[in-house]
Order: structure tokens, then sequence, then C-alpha cells
């Protein structure tokens, strides 16, 4: 989470926007990441989120749109940079996917890790407002279609997540995850 965070707020500082820089979040401190309903979501449910980088769009340098949607879309592939990089054992051979271990081993830990970043990855790729993939398809949209998904946002993030959360539990986001999940797992660490 720290290091998806530090990436949005990264990558608005290279476009222009020092929001996020002033504000203490161009770090990877895990506190100043930290959003305690996310905090307090994760430990009671499972299911928990950082605090979002802010971002002032009219601050950003060229084609706000755009730009915003590179800033969105950083998070995301931070999450993959990291997948990729702990996967690098596995393809070099030094670990094996398939060989079994008991306890906590380097192996575990580090599948582990690339599922997370993984899932990470996927579910804020998702085009929901106030998921990074929502401004992604903001900018992909005509600008009347974007205003439209732009608009959902006044429903609040944790409203929103909350609805992710009963579509997750009924199975609908499993539907469409699991395989993507499977297919990149396999594709970062089965050579």
């Amino acid at each position: 989470m720290p290091f998806h965070e530090w990436a949005h707020a990264w990558a608005a500082f290279q476009l222009g926007d020092d929001t996020a820089a002033r504000r203490g979040r161009l770090t990877i401190n895990p506190l100043a990441h930290l959003d305690p309903m996310g905090t307090l979501s994760l430990v009671l449910f499972g299911f928990g989120w950082g605090k979002p980088v802010p971002v002032s769009p009219y601050r950003l340098r060229g084609d706000m749109r755009r730009n915003h949607a590179l800033v969105s879309i950083a998070g995301p592939l931070s999450n993959l940079v990291l997948a990729m990089l702990a996967a690098i054992p596995f393809r070099l051979g030094w670990l094996s996917l398939y060989r079994g271990s008991s306890g906590i081993s380097l192996q575990s830990v580090l599948m582990q890790f690339v599922s997370i970043n993984l899932a990470l990855m996927l579910f804020n790729l998702i085009p929901f407002p106030p998921l990074d993939g929502s401004r992604v398809l903001t900018w992909l949209l005509p600008r009347q279609w974007a205003m439209k998904i732009e608009q959902l946002e006044q429903f609040g993030g944790p409203g929103l997540m909350l609805v992710l959360y009963l579509l997750s539990r009924v199975g609908v986001l499993g539907m469409v995850m699991n395989p993507l999940m499977n297919f990149m797992f396999r594709a970062l660490l089965v050579y």
C-alpha cells in the first residue's frame, strides 16, 4: 500500500502537481498513507484501503484528463513492478514454484507477495469510482460519458467500496478477477 500511494504522489509530482509532496505523501512511510476507516475495515473484514493521495488536476501540466489518468495508473503499475521483482527468483530458477516447504519460507512469502500485488493491481484497475481504473476509463471515453462516471464519485468512496465488497461476497468480482489473476500469476512465475 505505501509503494502504491507513493507512486501516485510521484507521478503527480513529475507531472507538475506538488500537492501530495507538500502534504508529506511523497514517501513510502506507511504511516503517511494509513486511512483510519480503511485500516479498521482491514482488521474487521480483511478488506481495506489507504488514504487517497491528494491530486489537484488543474495543477497538472499538459492534457489534464490524460495526466490525471497517468497519475491514477501509476499505483497499479507499481503493484505490477513489485510483483515482477518478487518473481525474479522463480524465473531465474533459484526458487521452485512446486517444491513444497513446511512453515514460512522465502518461497511462500514471495509467492504471497506476488499474489497480493497482482490482486491489488487488478482490483484498482476496476473502472468504478473511486478506484484508479475509473480515471483511466474517463480519459478514454468521450467527455460527456466521462462526466456521467465522474458523477458516481458524489456517493463517496466508502459507499462505492461497500458495493464492490458486496459484489465480491456474491462472487461477481471473483468470476472476473480469478482468471486474470491465474493468467498473470502463471505469466510471472512459470517459465
